[in-house]
């Protein structure tokens, strides 16, 4: 659950609070869990509320993003085919955290946009041009790490 948490947060210490929130949440919620499904898909649903919970609160709505620069083209499957696993959850939480909890609530938890507007509080466009510019975001730095990496082989 700890790597649910990293997810969403700005770095470690925030994403040992968000767990320490969420496990506080189970346990008062033990009793409501009714045996259909798995126990780790029930706490992993509580663990991402109690996220996007905590950052409802610190006003999703009235932060800036300052990326409207960049285009909306799709990610190239080259591009991410050149990634290992920690460097694309390392891309992913250098978006800022508007970007960040869509493509999370999108791409990794599978929530539709209906659910995710309704979660952040914003409306289904939103939640679209979001994960638009997250994806735009990523694709920029994916592109640049490659273009860098491949820079290195030849200059060697």
């Amino acid at each position: 659950m700890y790597a649910v948490c990293l997810r969403y947060a700005r770095h470690q210490l925030e994403a040992q609070d968000l767990m320490q929130e969420g496990f506080i949440r189970v346990f008062e919620k033990l009793s409501a869990f009714r045996m259909e499904g798995s126990l780790e898909g029930w706490v992993r649903r509580i663990m991402v509320h109690t996220a996007i919970n905590h950052y409802r609160k610190k006003a999703f709505r009235m932060e800036r993003f300052g990326l409207e620069h960049l285009p909306e083209e799709p990610v190239s499957a080259m591009a991410l085919g050149s990634l290992g696993e920690k460097e694309l959850l390392a891309l992913i939480a250098e978006l800022p955290d508007g970007y960040r909890h869509v493509f999370n609530l999108y791409a990794i938890e599978g929530f539709d946009h209906a659910e995710i507007a309704s979660m952040l509080g914003c409306g289904e466009s939103t939640s679209r041009s979001q994960l638009s510019k997250a994806r735009s975001f990523l694709q920029a730095r994916i592109e640049r790490k490659d273009v860098l990496h491949h820079a290195g082989k030849t200059s060697h």
